[in-house]
């Protein structure tokens, strides 16, 4: 009779220190298991039970403008540098870390409207409604570091006066040109006064401006006339533009597709297009009750953050239809402008209250150094609740954001109004000649036509 013996090395089940952790067997066999399913689901929903309990997405606000927050910059070359231009003129460089003002750039005569850095990161472009381009040495790295920051306030390297008031600026990703839209969009170089280029398609004001992340002389604006317009600068003309129902506030382009832009729109309604195929949009993304005032991509180019006249601010999935975080406080106005952090970590919101605040992207998310073990643990029950998400129990626990009465109220008005109009539209087909009325997809609906 042959007898089997159990043999174990002592390396493998004796801890060198008294400090390690005691290894542990297990058997992976299946057949062992017979409720990995039943365990797994449970732990699943604690998991996004706890998402729910520890979610705590605000982290502070920044307060020193003594007027409401209208636009705000990113530091390409510093990660927690932001810039912020209010509507009394006021130009602010924050430090996220310690949450304080650490240079002023005074100078503006009316509201600041735009701001944009270089790509080196060293040159600050601010315009407004008082007609002037200014642009502004960016403080050394020494100068965030530093703790007394009461008195550091620069003085412009050029200012530019032009003829008619900005109402957005943007700066190439890669060269040394920045464009300017207000009654037509110019196309300017640091060193040149006056705009070395001017584009007009009609006669209406250009609002926004954004350069495109690949292709450096390509740029995309929207106009006051509800207009969408790509250009070229390699072109004497512009080269497409969409016409919507209703006006286009904010445009921003896919850093990592750069051929897909979103805009975010009056209707309440992000339309994320495909510059190459503009008569119809990719996605709709739907969820705020009021205008959409802004709009910013993630680095990662998988979810971009919005801000909207309703007071809230939310994120979303590059490709969902709608959103998977909404951010809102009691004291909170309406939301101007919105940036995503330079490594996707944070949000920063600019509102009509005068503050600015900090959020984390994920609402849930630890904050600090994670153990390795900590990180692994975080990754198994992320992966676990991606495996049962599409449950029921799950999905709602997921789901489930608390809005603001006021919110709740105008979201369920939208969605009664929408339904009427659905049921009408039904009806009138049922009663018209087959084939009389066709049927439109929304993503089409909202686009009146393009031109070349």
């Amino acid at each position: 009779m042959k007898v089997k013996v159990i043999s174990r090395s002592t390396d493998e089940f004796t801890r060198e220190r008294s400090q390690d952790l005691q290894r542990v067997f297990r058997n992976f066999d299946p057949n062992l298991r017979s409720q990995e399913k039943a365990v797994e689901y449970v732990r699943a929903l604690n998991a996004a039970k706890l998402d729910k309990i520890f979610a705590r997405p605000f982290i502070g606000a920044m307060d020193g403008h003594i007027d409401a927050v209208s636009c705000m910059a990113k530091n390409p070359s510093h990660l927690k540098g932001i810039f912020s231009g209010s509507m009394d003129g006021d130009i602010r460089l924050w430090d996220l870390a310690s949450r304080r003002t650490v240079c002023q750039f005074p100078g503006h005569q009316g509201a600041v409207r735009g701001l944009t850095v270089s790509t080196d990161g060293r040159v600050l472009v601010s315009c407004g409604t008082d007609s002037t381009v200014r642009l502004w040495n960016v403080p050394v790295s020494s100068i965030m570091e530093s703790n007394d920051s009461s008195n550091n306030s620069a003085k412009p390297l050029a200012v530019y006066v032009w003829k008619h008031a900005f109402w957005a600026v943007d700066h190439q990703w890669d060269g040394d040109l920045f464009a300017t839209a207000g009654a037509q969009v110019d196309i300017w170089d640091h060193n040149r006064s006056q705009p070395v280029n001017s584009f007009e398609w009609g006669k209406d004001t250009a609002i926004s401006v954004r350069f495109n992340p690949g292709e450096p002389n390509i740029l995309a604006t929207s106009a006051s006339d509800r207009s969408i317009t790509i250009f070229d600068l390699r072109l004497a003309s512009p080269a497409r533009k969409i016409i919507m129902r209703t006006k286009t506030n904010s445009i921003a382009w896919n850093p990592m597709e750069p051929m897909n832009f979103t805009a975010a729109n009056e209707d309440c309604n992000c339309y994320s297009y495909d510059s190459r195929k503009l008569d119809e949009a990719r996605c709709v993304h739907k969820d705020h009750v009021s205008a959409v005032m802004d709009i910013d991509y993630s680095p990662t180019g998988r979810e971009f953050v919005t801000g909207s006249y309703d007071r809230t601010v939310r994120i979303f999935q590059y490709n969902g239809g709608h959103s998977r975080e909404v951010y809102h406080t009691k004291r909170m106005q309406r939301v101007f402008c919105v940036k995503f952090s330079c490594d996707a970590s944070y949000v920063i919101s600019g509102s009509d209250d005068t503050n600015l605040r900090l959020w984390k992207a994920k609402a849930s998310e630890q904050l600090g150094v994670l153990l390795p073990r900590e990180r692994k643990k975080h990754e198994y029950l992320e992966a676990v609740k991606n495996r049962y998400k599409h449950l029921p129990e799950v999905k709602r626990i997921v789901r489930h954001r608390h809005l603001p009465r006021a919110i709740y109220k105008a979201a369920s008005l939208r969605r009664i109004m929408s339904e009427a109009e659905r049921k009408k539209e039904e009806r009138r087909r049922a009663h018209s000649a087959p084939g009389s009325i066709p049927k439109e997809a929304l993503r089409k609906r909202r686009i009146i036509e393009e031109v070349e």
